[in-house]
């Protein structure tokens, strides 16, 4: 079908739309009116090629349990086509937790395997539509964060009616077969006998690998694993099945072969970073630091601005005794995400390992202040802060307050951890003020513990 021949179809729209630049444009909003802007969108290419053709993807809905999530097949080499998507929202439905969220139902990852298919066709592109304010959650637009940073939005205005409002949750019965419905169950057992007829009905890798989702979702991470097994066999080539066995491989605590799995997703798919970071982050657990920053950087590479991802690479580049880099990394993470506790503390902890210690004091001050939690580690090095700057009252007050009421191990490492930087700092600097307020208060309490 072409350009022209689907326009006629579908009603010629009341006006033409500017034509972003972009691979990928979504138009949002109100049923009636995304439809209208998408139309003059369609309108405008057909103005420069009428006989451009027109290829319409798979529902929506179905993209994660679909090989190839809807990308269209037989398209005519040398032959640009515009894939035409409604209600691109759909594909993202999905009631299971984000720590167990399957793979092809992320905002992220479908989005990337498009970009793939795109760049595999030059001058493709995809128009698709979604409800105001989707897909919420998925992708932080606002921050035009990892592959969304190369999508267009137009957004447009119009009266709701009840198409835009999000589908009901099927009726729990046997008849519940189809994975789209079963994802959008609220409760995990239901899901699971739901995923497990839809894979009796037709055994496909696509409905192994959502059945494994909902088995690891319940804990049966033996048959979880059986099924990735038989999945990746069957497609070696699909990051997905790499990304769910690397996270049933983290589930068992088997970090070697999550580290692989979550690789070879990488390589698989190099520009979804969450497989590149938590291919990072496996590797940093096995202390194999340099493949573990050059994987936190491909994860970078594709999503710039994530805050986790910098973070995760300052500890390593810390752990490897790079400060100044880890010291840059840190900084970034608390530009980007300046509530973010943790950011604050590891920021803290590089500048006093440079000997910083009114400015590591200030950033553990601040992370405290963010840390509903009052985290008693981070707690007794802010202690250690203050000690280094001068304020040995202080510390011991911050060190009685974190430790007061703590179970007798956990108390007890923590004070030992803070005695070691404590004669650290003394060693280092003989003439620190009031050192033994600190340092004998320590060694009375580990003498009781």
């Amino acid at each position: 079908m072409t350009l022209q021949q689907f326009l006629a179809a579908a009603g010629a729209p009341s006006q033409r739309a500017a034509v972003p630049a972009a691979s990928i444009v979504v138009v949002r909003g109100p049923a009636a009116g995304r439809r209208a802007g998408a139309l003059g969108l369609l309108a405008a290419l057909a103005a420069d090629e009428p006989s451009r053709p027109l290829v319409e993807a798979t529902a929506t809905a179905a993209w994660p349990f679909v090989e190839g999530h809807g990308t269209p097949a037989g398209v005519v080499p040398g032959h640009a086509p515009v894939i035409w998507a409604p209600d691109l929202h759909e594909a993202f439905a999905n009631q299971q937790t984000n720590a167990t969220r399957l793979v092809t139902t992320q905002a992220a990852y479908l989005l990337e395997e498009w970009r793939a298919w795109l760049a595999a066709h030059p001058g493709a592109r995809l128009v698709a539509t979604s409800a105001a304010g989707e897909p919420a959650e998925e992708a932080p637009q606002a921050a035009a964060r990892g592959a969304w940073r190369d999508v267009s939005w137009i957004d447009v205005a119009g009266e709701t009616d009840p198409s835009d409002m999000p589908a009901a949750a099927p009726a729990l019965d046997s008849a519940t077969t189809g994975l789209p419905a079963a994802f959008r169950l609220a409760d995990p057992a239901a899901r699971l006998q739901a995923a497990g007829r839809a894979h009796d009905a037709r055994r496909t890798p696509v409905t192994a690998l959502a059945l494994a989702s909902v088995c690891m979702e319940v804990n049966d991470l033996d048959n979880a694993g059986a099924l990735l097994t038989a999945v990746v066999a069957a497609r070696p080539r699909w990051a997905a099945a790499y990304f769910e066995s690397g996270k049933c491989h983290l589930r068992r605590d088997d970090m070697a072969a999550a580290a692989e799995a979550f690789g070879a997703a990488a390589r698989l798919l190099p520009g979804f970073a969450p497989a590149a970071a938590n291919w990072g982050a496996t590797l940093g657990e096995l202390d194999r630091p340099d493949e573990a920053l050059a994987a936190f950087r491909q994860a970078l590479a594709a999503d710039p601005d994530n805050p986790q991802v910098h973070n995760n690479l300052g500890v390593v580049l810390r752990e490897t005794g790079r400060l100044a880099e880890s010291e840059e990394a840190f900084r970034t993470v608390v530009r980007l995400m300046p509530g973010m506790a943790f950011g604050h503390y590891n920021l803290g902890h590089t500048l006093f390992l440079q000997g910083r210690y009114q400015a590591s004091l200030a950033a553990y001050l601040r992370g405290q202040q963010l840390d509903a939690g009052r985290s008693p580690v981070q707690a007794s090095r802010l202690a250690m802060a203050r000690l280094a700057s001068g304020d040995a009252a202080g510390a011991l007050r911050d060190l009685k307050t974190c430790t007061a009421g703590l179970p007798r191990e956990y108390r007890r490492q923590i004070l030992a951890d803070a005695q070691s930087v404590a004669w650290a700092l003394l060693s280092a600097a003989p003439e620190l003020a009031d050192w033994r307020l600190v340092g004998d208060w320590l060694a009375a309490e580990l003498g009781r513990a």
